[in-house]
This record gives structure tokens, sequence and C-alpha cells, in this order.
């Protein structure tokens, strides 16, 4: 039987507000066993560990993304560590750096994802890394609080970037975007990574695969980044799934 599971989603976002159990439910008639449900401030975080009681096959983690640490203060780590407490919470994230939009100032980011990398090995848990167009900078920093386990999440980074990741111990995980037409730089990484380092998501509601680019994306659609990765590393889509889901259970502990 295929076994999937998105290791980064946001059905804790409004996008679903109307339908977590039907995509819940297409999820598994899809083959996917478990979803990774990821915070991006204080109300997500809370809304996915909500989820994650509510369904057995849902997880969740606590983080503050990158555009919202601005409004970090004590009271905001206060509350990351009891909800991190939860033996559903099952990563720090996602957490990093973020260029392209500067949403928040640099060294506030930089300061908030040293403090929050610094908080998951105090914790002993994994960690989910957003970077855009911050290679430098947040390779830097990972170095200097190195956690036990982290992933890139939907990675669009170069190979070298990928090179010093994987020599870190690091995983890279794979979204719908290597389906796009034009992302060849995507399939790429898939080639060069090896297959014990990868991890597939959607990242829903964003990036939907093709033959749904441009529409809602959900957890069911992860098994369309299966069958591409699978197709590019030239194993069947068994293999790929059982691979990247021993991945994903390791990883996240699940």
């Amino acid at each position: 039987m295929l076994e999937l599971i998105d290791t980064h989603a946001h059905l804790n976002l409004d996008n679903f507000k109307k339908d977590v159990e039907a995509c819940v439910l297409r999820a598994k008639e899809a083959g996917v066993r478990a979803i990774i449900n990821v915070g991006i401030d204080l109300k997500t975080s809370i809304r996915a560990l909500e989820l994650a009681h509510a369904y057995d096959d849902l997880w969740a983690t606590a983080g503050i993304h990158p555009h919202e640490v601005k409004r970090a203060n004590e009271e905001t780590y206060a509350i990351l560590r009891a909800l991190l407490a939860d033996n559903k919470m099952v990563a720090v994230g996602e957490i990093g750096l973020d260029y392209a939009k500067e949403y928040s100032p640099r060294e506030v980011q930089s300061e908030h994802f040293v403090r929050q990398l610094a908080l998951a090995k105090e914790l002993n848990l994994p960690v989910v890394i957003h970077s855009r167009e911050a290679s430098p900078d947040i390779m830097h920093l990972l170095r200097g609080e190195l956690p036990e386990r982290f992933v890139f999440h939907c990675y669009a980074g170069s190979q070298q970037e990928a090179r010093e990741i994987l020599d870190l111990g690091g995983y890279i995980s794979i979204t719908g975007i290597v389906t796009f037409p034009r992302a060849e730089n995507i399939r790429q990484i898939v080639r060069y990574v090896p297959i014990e380092r990868l991890m597939l998501e959607t990242d829903c509601p964003f990036l939907a695969p093709v033959p749904y680019r441009g529409k809602r994306n959900e957890p069911a659609f992860v098994r369309y980044v299966a069958e591409k990765v699978a197709e590019i590393k030239g194993l069947s889509l068994e293999e790929c799934a059982r691979q990247t889901t021993s991945n994903a259970r390791e990883f996240f502990g699940i």
C-alpha cells in the first residue's frame, strides 16, 4: 500500500476553514498517511495544534516566520514553549530568513532565527527552515547554532547551497514546483540530492502541482510531487514513497 507524508502543509490557514475534514479525507484516499501542519505565527501554531488533536494523522509545528518576527516578544516565546511541550508538536518552524520580502528588518530576522534555533536545540526538536534570497547569512547562522535535525522546505536554492546543507546533515524538501515546465533547476536538485535526504511537501494552499497549477493546493496533491520525483530519480512510485516517508517519519519522530 502506498504511504506518503505531506511534510509541510498549512491547513491552519483560513483557506481551509470550511473544508478541513474533506481535505484530510481526500489525502487519506490518495495514500497520505500523515500531514505536518506548519505554524508561521502564534495564531497558526495554536490552530495547527488544535487540528493535530482533532485528527490522528495530523501533526503540528510551532514557530515564528521571518515575516512575523518583528512582532515577537518575551510573551511570544513563553507561548511557543508551552505549545512545543505538547506531544503532537514535532518541530520548530517555520523559521528562517527572507530577503525577497523584508517584512521584518534583516537584523530582527537574524536575531529571532538564532533564538528559535537555540530553542529547538534545548527542546531536542527538529527545525523547518524558510530561506529566500538569504543563503550566505542563513548558512552562517545555522552553523553557529546547528540543530540535530533540520530541513530546508520548499527548496529553490542552488546546487552549491544544497551541498552545504547536505554536508551539515540537513534534508531538502520538494514541492509541486518540481512539476512546473520551467523548473528545471528544481529537477536538477532532485537529481543531485540522494533520495535518503529528500522529503516531499505541498506547502498548501500554495504551489499546486501540475495538473492543478493555479488552484488551491491540498495535501492529497503531494502524490503528484512523489510521481515527478520518482520519474526524475528513475524509481517506482512505491520506492520513492517508501524512502521519502521513512525519511519523514525518522525526521519528525512520528
